[in-house]
């Protein structure tokens, strides 16, 4: 029997994990640090082309180091650089991690959210440098970088192909839009009235205690950690209130 051909997900794991090319074409470094002082440059480099593809957005253990390289970089929106960040859905757990992608995608990078499995983070500056994040480990993560131009055609190529196939964040988002039936919509009105617990419960003919495990049932529908963010969140996602 026939195996069944590879997903571009796991084609492209297994480009991240294989080699063949010239030992000058690549090197590797431990840890941030070192990716930030023999690295760091490149991310400045970047002039058309810089696409981030991870599992989520917690890949570097010291993200002020991160932050520190993205600011060398030209800003997002600059004319000719094209910004994108491919992800995975864990990358949209909290409210917090949505919120900062809804701020990359309005500043003008394109961000897609992936079914396929994706490397921990790969990098691609330009269509010419490849950044590659291993997995974590007591010593630092390792980070190869590479200007194989096979190796960066080849992941590239994937990664396209998943892009291509992946709906953006607005899409993603209104497309897990939870279904409230009516008691829950009368509850997220009440939210949004600015009443008290005890006054919204009188209003719906509920006792106080009922009202406050419906609220707390629509927060987890919503996946929301307050009741701020579960008024934001049902407004991102076009929810009636």
């Amino acid at each position: 029997m026939l195996s069944a051909a590879p997903s571009p997900g796991e084609r492209l794991a297994g480009w991240c994990q294989t080699g063949g090319v010239r030992n000058e074409q690549v090197f590797s470094v431990r840890g941030d640090a070192e990716l930030a002082a023999r690295a760091g440059h490149l991310f400045a480099s970047a002039r058309t082309t810089f696409l981030c593809a991870a599992r989520d957005l917690r890949t570097w253990s010291q993200p002020e180091l991160r932050a520190a390289m993205v600011s060398r970089m030209r800003a997002v929106g600059s004319p000719g650089l094209t910004a994108r960040k491919l992800l995975s859905p864990v990358a949209l757990a909290d409210e917090e991690a949505r919120a900062h992608l809804r701020l990359v995608r309005d500043r003008g990078a394109g961000v897609r959210i992936s079914a396929a499995p994706l490397p921990h983070e790969t990098i691609l500056i330009d269509g010419r440098v490849m950044i590659l994040a291993g997995r974590e480990s007591p010593g630092g993560r390792e980070y190869t970088v590479t200007t194989s131009q096979t190796l960066i055609d080849g992941v590239a190529s994937l990664l396209e192909a998943i892009w291509d196939n992946s709906p953006d964040l607005t899409a993603y988002l209104h497309g897990d839009v939870p279904q409230l039936d009516a008691d829950g919509r009368m509850i997220l009105k009440a939210l949004g009235s600015g009443l008290t617990d005890e006054t919204a419960a009188r209003r719906l003919g509920i006792s106080l205690r009922t009202y406050r495990r419906r609220v707390a049932e629509l927060m987890a529908k919503l996946e929301a950690d307050s009741r701020f963010q579960a008024g934001l969140r049902a407004g991102e996602l076009g929810l009636p209130r």
